[in-house]
């Protein structure tokens, strides 16, 4: 059974089963397989972008009722908006090198 559900789990994997042993060949990686895994990341990185920017939006708008409820005022706020950018700028700058660095190892180059 157990076999079974590895080779219908649609992994590219063909277990052996050899009496009591189950093994499992890992074949090497495609090109083609190299390509989707790199775009995959490639997926990944641009959801953690979006996620980045989220928040961002949120810190601004948070500022902005913060300026409307009287915490600080307006020259404060966008000094924040200004730090809160630069954080953001910084955090995405980083996942794009990230994100760079990984396909490169996936794709090999």
């Amino acid at each position: 059974p157990t076999d079974k559900a590895i080779r219908s789990a649609g992994l590219g994997l063909n277990p052996i089963v050899d009496g009591q042993t189950l093994r499992l060949p890992i074949p090497d990686l495609t090109e083609e397989r190299r390509k989707e895994l790199a775009k995959l990341a490639g997926q990944y990185a641009e959801k953690a972008r979006i996620a980045v920017r989220n928040v961002r939006r949120d810190g601004m708008d948070s500022l902005k009722v913060d300026e409307k409820k009287g915490v600080f005022g307006e020259d404060e706020r966008k000094r924040h908006e200004t730090e809160v950018q630069k954080l953001t700028d910084s955090i995405i700058a980083e996942l794009d090198a990230t994100a760079t660095a990984k396909e490169k190892e996936i794709l090999g180059k």
